[in-house]
Order: C-alpha cells, then structure tokens, then sequence
C-alpha cells in the first residue's frame, strides 16, 4: 500500500509492523517524529507495544536494554547529543549481544548548536560493535528497518538504521508500506538464544576476567563477519516477498569508469543526477553507494573499484587529526591491492549544508584534473574560499 509519508514516519510504519513489545526514548530533534508517532500508536492500541517515558537518551537504551535481555524485540531511536548520551551503553548492547534496533536520525554534533545533517553522530560510535545501515532515500529507510529487525536477531548484535537530518526525516515522498500479512511472513516472531527468566535465573553482565574476555570480543567479531554474509541472504528472502533490494554496495556505471565517485545516504539520490549528466558528456564516471557500514564490505568494495584509476569519496563527516571516515576505509580496504585506484577525500555538507549537483561536478571535474590526491583531505565550499574551483570541461572537451 503506497502512502505519502516522511522519512521519519517511513521507520514508525515498519516498526509498528515489525511488532516490536517495547519501545523506548527521550525526545531530540530531529528524531522525535518517529517515536511521536510511535507513541500514538501504543496509546492508541494500534500497536501492542509498551512505551516507556524516560528522562534521557542513557535510560532509553538502559531501557531496551533490559527488554531485549528478556526476550522482547526492542526499538529506539535517537539523534547526535543523545545519541553521545548513549555511548556508554551502546557497548552494554552489543557485548550482551542483544539484538536491538534504533534508528539514528543524522545531526550535527556540538558546540555550535545545530540541528542540521552531519553524519559526525554514528560515525563516531562505529567501533560500539552495532550494525550500522546507512539509507537513502523513505523507501530505504522503510524496508531497512525491518531488514535490521531480522540481521539483528540473526546475528544477536544490535543494529542503526542511519537516516540524515532533515533531508530525509522530514520530507515527505511516495513510500509502499508492507502489509502485516508480508511482514509476518518475512520476519517471523523473536525467539532469543538466551533470555532473563526467573523460572530460570540467571545473570547476565557479569565480571569477565582476563581468561575469558579476549574471547567474547572475538565473538562479537565473529558475529560481524556472519552479518556480511547474511545481509546479502536477508536481502534475498526480503526480494522475494517484497519485490525490492538494495545490496551492501549499489555500484552504478562503475564497470568502465574511471573515475568513481563514493557517498552514503541521500547525496547518492543527487550523485545519481551528477552521473547521469556526466556520461551524457561522455564523461567515463561512476557511483559507488555504500549503505553497509560496519561490518565494512571490503572485499565488495575492492571490486567495485578495481577499474578505476582514481576515487573520489565524499563524506558528510570528519575524523579530526586524520580525514574523511568513508575515505578511510575505503583506502584501508584497496590498501593491499598493489595497483588500486588513488583516494581522493573530500568535506562537503557538515551541519547541513546543501551537497548541489554543481558541488559534485566540482569534485568530479577537480579529481580528474589532478595528479595525485592535494592533501589528506580537500574541505569544500569553505567560507575562506578554499577547495577545487575547476568549474567543468575545457573549451577542446566541448
């Protein structure tokens, strides 16, 4: 059934379908039109779910937390401070292995103040050992979250569904929500491996000395490496009954490029344009769209790349004293390739700024003007002034 729906309310529907018992959170722009509407939902009676008020984004994971440890499927969501709030207890879930799912709506970090996209808040809590899942448009956002519902309880570690600010959480477009019906067939009702029961008590979280604690950090790893694998089965099933997939990585054009041109989230809906008008050009350019963050595709994503001479990767974030975080693992995963293509990063949109086509021909046309990469990171439509300023093809290229 195909509605007119925000980005946010895209994730409500497919929680509410998904038939999560518990949900819990604490208020933050520009997330709380989800759980709004969640919470309509459960007073309602339209949603047989428990809601829990909380007095910040801490208790709301310590909330889900303590749900997920007895068995019910458990959902939040959250935004940049909140979602800094909540770091202590992001590595609670994980190492319980708990499979939680919580949308992170992208916001800026501050100070300043900002309530703009900016994917600064997830990224920096990548190595927390949660699933992140980066999406692109209300269609993507709708149908991960209840793929994240089934890696999540597949794999027992928790997942983000990973949506910008604004952009997406509020802009309303055509999205085709799943029927119960479907749902009920795709993602069948939780079964926990383990579970508080005080017909069976035990405890969980308990003091891990030296003799055993390497190995349940091995096992989280090991739970990572399963997601790669069964992401793409997930996807497979999800196709099936649904008629739609996404893959880890959706490569366009990139199997004669040259130059590829590297995003997440919704500047790939832009980037889509910007090659399409390129190739018109008879510009041989590429689009690599990464969604699967963490665990990091590397193997994908080496041969999506492995034609093109140059990359150029654009990250709506900053790793301060290094560079781009897409960009760095995008370098470390062509690292041992011997003749890879070279890495160009680039800073565009923090704090919301627009990433226009006409930004993106800039990129395009300032990489493939260069010999090699300018400097670790090139920051783009700085108030100084600074970054590439080639402006398109040569008087001879016309």
């Amino acid at each position: 059934m195909k509605q007119i729906l925000e980005g946010s309310h895209a994730v409500s529907e497919a929680v509410r379908r998904a038939r999560v018992g518990v949900v819990s959170a604490y208020p933050i722009t520009p997330q709380t039109h989800i759980v709004e509407a969640l919470a309509d939902l459960c007073s309602s009676g339209a949603m047989a779910a428990r809601f829990l008020c909380v007095e910040s984004e801490h208790s709301a994971m310590a909330a889900v937390i303590g749900a997920a440890s007895t068995g019910v499927r458990a959902f939040t969501a959250t935004s940049s401070q909140g979602l800094a709030y909540m770091h202590e207890l992001l590595h609670w879930a994980s190492g319980a292995r708990l499979p939680i799912v919580m949308a992170v709506v992208n916001r800026a970090l501050a100070p300043g103040w900002n309530i703009w996209a900016d994917q600064s808040d997830s990224l920096s809590q990548r190595d927390t050992g949660w699933i992140q899942l980066y999406c692109e448009d209300g269609q993507e956002v709708h149908d991960t979250t209840l793929q994240a519902f089934c890696l999540a309880e597949r794999v027992s570690l928790p997942v983000m569904v990973v949506l910008d600010a604004f952009f997406l959480s509020h802009t309303y477009e055509p999205v085709e929500v799943a029927t119960q019906a479907a749902v009920d067939r795709f993602l069948p009702a939780l079964e926990p491996r383990f579970k508080l029961d005080v017909k069976a008590p035990y405890a969980l979280g308990q003091m891990a000395s030296p003799a055993v604690y390497m190995e349940m950090r091995h096992s989280i790893q090991t739970g990572m490496d399963h997601a790669l694998i069964l992401f793409d089965e997930i996807e497979r099933d999800f196709q099936k009954t649904f008629q739609r997939a996404y893959g880890a990585l959706d490569a366009v054009a990139c199997e004669d490029a040259e130059i590829v041109l590297v995003v997440s989230g919704t500047v790939a809906s832009t980037c889509r344009l910007v090659v399409s008008a390129l190739r018109e050009q008879g510009q041989r350019v590429g689009l690599l769209k990464i969604k699967l963050f963490r665990p990091f595709p590397a193997v994908a994503v080496r041969q999506a790349l492995s034609r093109a001479a140059k990359v150029a990767v654009i990250d709506r974030n900053f790793s301060f004293g290094a560079s781009g975080i897409f960009a760095q693992e995008v370098k470390a995963a062509l690292y041992d390739t011997g003749t890879g293509p070279q890495v160009y990063s680039y800073i565009a949109g923090l704090g919301g700024r627009d990433i226009t086509t006409a930004l993106l021909e800039r990129i395009y046309w300032a990489t493939r003007d260069a010999d090699q990469p300018e400097r670790a990171s090139v920051w783009m439509d700085l108030n100084t002034g600074a970054g590439p300023t080639h402006a398109g093809p040569t008087e001879d290229e016309k």
